[in-house]
């Protein structure tokens, strides 16, 4: 078989001395291999509840039927799933970002107001302060 032959490949060295050794423990290799996967699977159905996880598979389905978006799925390329999931946190990031600035903004121009305001209001006290001095004089 072809695994046959790559484990043979694998130890070349030990097939030319003995390949009958080498066919032994190829053989009991694989037969230890899958007795042990055998139990393994054995041992998720056993433990794993694959009923009740069966269960609540139906029914979380069965809650996802009413929503009209489909759920998320992975589409198998990373940098797409990323942009999937983050740009529209970013757009969301932004649009709150705009807003905020938009706000400092208005409050800088009523303060740049007020600053004016009150130079304007500080040149005409140095007038006055200057006319009432010169009439005093």
């Amino acid at each position: 078989s072809c695994s046959y032959q790559r484990f043979v490949n694998c130890y070349r060295c030990l097939y030319k001395l003995q390949p009958q050794l080498t066919k032994s423990i190829y053989d009991q290799f694989i037969y230890q291999l899958q007795a042990s996967i055998k139990e393994e699977i054995q041992e998720v159905k056993n433990e794993g509840n694959l009923e009740g996880l069966l269960s609540s598979l139906d029914k979380i389905v069965e809650e996802a039927k009413d929503r009209e978006e489909p759920a998320w799925r992975p589409s198998g390329i990373p940098e797409e799933d990323v942009r999937s999931a983050m740009v529209p946190y970013f757009l969301k990031h932004r649009s709150h970002l705009r807003r905020v600035l938009r706000e400092k903004e208005e409050e800088n121009r009523k303060v740049a107001e007020s600053v004016l305001m009150g130079r304007d209001r500080i040149a005409e006290l140095q007038q006055l302060i200057q006319a009432r001095q010169q009439a005093w004089q």
